[in-house]
């Protein structure tokens, strides 16, 4: 199983550990999205910084 990820909210004026985090996810701009596979780092990522993103299970990637 996959998850799409988006960045939609900036990272400016956020903390360093959000901001590494975004990096960690592969975003670096608004409205670029990933591919990511589910695991529980990446979910724990997704947690750390939900208010900045939207996600969503991709099926059959």
């Amino acid at each position: 199983m996959k998850i799409k990820v988006i960045q939609r909210k900036s990272g400016i004026g956020r903390s360093q550990r959000q901001r590494d985090t975004l990096r960690g996810l592969g975003l670096t701009k608004i409205n670029q999205e990933r591919i990511l596979n589910d695991t529980p780092a990446i979910r724990g990522m997704i947690n750390k910084v939900n208010h900045l993103i939207e996600w969503s299970v991709v099926e059959n990637g």
